[in-house]
């Protein structure tokens, strides 16, 4: 059997089966041009002097898929490269989480990213991070706001009476009164003038 057809099946059977031993995250991640990408490949059951592959897929699992080799993590030794990827990519271990970080990605980076590890004799694969680079990132329209008629308000007259000064109708009051005393007062004067008069005229006239 081909070393590429291998592969293929391989990859096909560990997406069938959820159960895999290296657990993959993101599942996928959507990045800009020029970014810093990590990628998380966790591996729960194997031993820490297991090697870890990194290998690319650009287009959906078929016949014709090819499998692009990246990177090779090797337990007490140089990490591997491959040779169009050795600059844009870091290989890092993290206790059992192996990281594949892709530096200045652009969009034909994009594509789906796969750990693997080589047992003994089987291979194991991840279930995949898919990678979509863009120039800029879409935006969603935010939903146009319906502008609603004002509503007229009816306002009610004012019932309070206006305040005012409290002792305004007293004052008032209290002078009406002293006019009327006073009225009165020059009234009686007039009277008691006019009644000593006549009475001197009377003691005159006898």
């Amino acid at each position: 059997m081909q070393p590429r057809l291998w592969l293929l099946i391989a990859a096909q059977l560990s997406t069938l089966h959820g159960g895999s031993a290296l657990l993959q995250t993101p599942s996928s991640v959507m990045a800009q041009t020029n970014q810093t990408v990590k990628l998380s490949c966790e591996a729960r059951t194997f031993p820490t002097n297991t090697r870890i592959y990194w290998l690319r897929l650009r287009q959906a699992l078929s016949a014709n898929s090819h499998y692009e080799f990246l990177a090779l993590w090797i337990p007490n030794g140089n990490p591997v490269y491959g040779k169009e990827t050795e600059k844009q990519l870091t290989v890092l271990q993290d206790s059992s989480r192996y990281l594949l970080q892709l530096r200045h990605v652009k969009p034909a980076d994009s594509g789906n990213y796969f750990c693997m590890a080589v047992g003994n004799p089987e291979l194991t694969f991840g279930k995949g991070t898919r990678l979509s680079v863009v120039d800029v990132f879409p935006t969603t329209a935010q939903p146009t706001k319906k502008t609603r008629p004002k509503k007229k308000i009816c306002r009610l007259p004012n019932l309070v009476p206006p305040k005012g000064p409290a002792c305004a109708p007293l004052i008032i009051g209290l002078l009406v009164a002293g006019l009327l005393v006073l009225l009165v007062s020059l009234g009686a004067a007039v009277h008691v003038y006019c009644l000593q008069r006549r009475a001197r005229r009377r003691l005159m006239k006898q």
